[in-house]
């Protein structure tokens, strides 16, 4: 018997753009129409590519475009890619919630899906209940659940709120119920999708031990999909990359990481030039921040935590002010304001007939974790406000490895080591 127990072929799926009730009466009619004379579906030869920030003049849009990839026994499959790449919609036809325009799936066993927080919970009934219900969804006979509740009761860690409804329950209890379900259903496959961010540290260590337990300790399959790569390094034994609704990386998890990772550079990272936001902006204006690079390692990319990063303003100087007695400074919050960094630097080199171009300061290992940062800019000239932006662009930072970066790091040296550089132009 072969060791492969998931197989997906062709798969593609195809959704329509806008509201979904204006017109499609007539493109049923004229589907059945083609149907019914033995013809081909019309709509699967029109269709944009899945790339959410382009505009398209297409009604329809293939999410999946042409799948192919079989999972064995015991195997973690880890499936990654950006914001609106296919990953959730590809897992949802794994886990038979929605149905593929075209391909098939061929599994061998039972699957359990954790895709969203709190699925198949019903808030106005107890954490108990919810269990028996959440289970039976899932394929549990009674006497199963019975025989399981302590434990699963005991690995979500809501014991005092079992007999409460869980409409009073935080998302993070929630999933810590909905996982601990779907964790001890003991299926032959289970499919996992970015719910586990959720979860408390402690929430997300237990996790991923109990799934290591499964595909370990038990033989059963796991798909998991995250924008944690440590997670993915950690857990997983093989990464399938998605990019647009395609298949474009199949293989070793560290080779999927370093590829994901570097995708940005091949594709032209948009991410890597930010304009500044004119919302909330003041100052006299005779020196204004145009725009701003993020290089990594000399190249135009999103950054990655523990490589290096050099953040490149780039100013308009149209009256060639000299850099003399000005002073520029930056400060770095995490999405929920709260202040991480803050540089400032005093330019008062004695330069005639020099203005400023730009401003770069290099972090020979950037020492910020996955996630979107907020940053605010300030500029002086003769003691006045020259260009205050404030919260004037977003920046995304990639999942990397900081520790390990900092193996040739003298002991005696600093985690954080920033250099400033100006550029003149005569």
């Amino acid at each position: 018997m072969s060791d492969v127990i998931l197989k997906a072929e062709n798969i593609s799926k195809q959704y329509r753009l806008g509201v979904v009730s204006t017109g499609a009466l007539s493109h049923d009619i004229k589907r059945w129409w083609f149907l019914a004379r033995g013809k081909e579906d019309p709509f699967l030869n029109v269709g944009a590519i899945n790339n959410r920030s382009s505009k398209v003049s297409s009604e329809y849009v293939w999410a999946l475009k042409d799948i192919n990839f079989e999972v064995k026994t015991g195997e973690v499959l880890g499936i990654i890619g950006k914001n609106g790449a296919g990953k959730s919609t590809l897992l949802k036809i794994l886990s038979r919630v929605t149905s593929p325009t075209t391909g098939s799936i061929k599994t061998r066993g039972r699957i359990a899906s954790l895709l969203e927080v709190g699925t198949g919970f019903h808030p106005e009934l107890t954490g108990r209940e919810n269990i028996y219900l959440n289970g039976a969804i899932l394929g549990m006979s009674k006497a199963e659940i019975n025989s399981k509740f302590e434990e699963i009761v005991d690995f979500s860690g809501c014991e005092m709120y079992i007999d409460t409804p869980t409409k009073r329950y935080s998302s993070g209890m929630t999933v810590r119920l909905a996982f601990a379900v779907a964790a001890h259903l003991e299926p032959e496959i289970l499919v996992v999708d970015e719910v586990l961010a959720v979860g408390d540290a402690e929430f997300q260590k237990k996790a991923i031990g109990k799934m290591q337990d499964i595909t370990q300790g038990e033989g059963r399959t796991v798909l998991f999909v995250s924008h944690n790569m440590a997670s993915i390094k950690n857990l997983c034994t093989r990464s399938l990359i998605l990019a647009d609704g395609s298949t474009v990386f199949d293989g070793k998890v560290e080779e999927a990481v370093e590829y994901y990772l570097s995708m940005d550079e091949m594709n032209g990272d948009s991410n890597a030039v930010k304009t500044i936001n004119n919302s909330d902006r003041k100052g006299n204006g005779l020196i204004k921040l145009d725009h701003v690079e993020l290089l990594v390692e000399g190249v135009l990319k999103t950054p990655i935590t523990g490589k290096p990063l050099e953040i490149k303003f780039v100013f308009d100087n149209p009256k060639n002010i000299s850099s003399q007695e000005i002073t520029f400074d930056f400060r770095i919050d995490d999405n929920m304001g709260q202040k991480l960094i803050w540089l400032s630097t005093s330019i008062q080199e004695n330069i005639q007939n020099k203005e400023l171009r730009t401003v770069s300061f290099h972090f020979e290992s950037l020492p910020l974790n996955y996630g979107t940062y907020i940053v605010t800019t300030h500029l002086t000239y003769d003691k006045e406000v020259v260009d205050w932006a404030k919260q004037g662009f977003r920046f995304q930072v990639n999942e990397g490895f900081f520790y390990n970066s900092l193996k040739t790091v003298n002991k005696n040296q600093s985690n954080v080591l920033v250099n400033f550089n100006v550029d003149y132009h005569d």
